[in-house]
């Protein structure tokens, strides 16, 4: 269950995004056409009674084969985004360490998981993720995304 807060303004909801680097390079994910084709960072949104390193290590497992421990992840970028009907906050975590075998575990959302240099990322990252990596590379850690 997505965690609900009520506001003036709507629901405001809490998401967490992993920047998993390995030899100067991050993990995309690229996405069904279905669900839009673009490349995206892993994780999901933080379910009710979860904090958010627990979160993100359930996303990265279920999305991507990745096993990740908390005392790995670093919070390095929190944007915060308005839609019509909510609010959301999003943590990025920044992680060196990990385990596993990467692989495409939800089909249905993603077709390859890949590795880009940051000073190659591919033209067709979701907006928000093209927006935080830009912010994040200048070493901003806290960003509104206004559309």
């Amino acid at each position: 269950m997505t965690p609900d807060l009520n506001t003036k303004t709507g629901r405001v909801i809490l998401k967490v995004r992993l920047i998993l680097y390995n030899k100067g390079k991050i993990l995309l994910l690229k996405q069904t056409k279905e669900n839009g084709g673009n490349y995206t960072l892993v994780g999901g949104t933080v379910e009710s009674m979860e904090y958010a390193r627990e979160s993100l290590i359930r996303e990265s497992l279920e999305e991507a084969g990745i096993i990740l421990r908390p005392k790995d992840l670093q919070l390095v970028h929190v944007l915060h985004k308005k839609t019509t009907l909510s609010q959301r906050i999003t943590l990025y975590f920044k992680a060196t360490r990990w385990e596993g075998a990467l692989q495409t575990r939800e089909p249905e959302k993603f077709k390859v998981v890949e590795w880009f240099s940051l000073d190659k990322l591919p033209k067709n990252l979701t907006a928000t993720v093209a927006h935080v990596m830009k912010e994040y590379r200048k070493g901003v850690i806290y960003s509104e995304y206004r559309k």
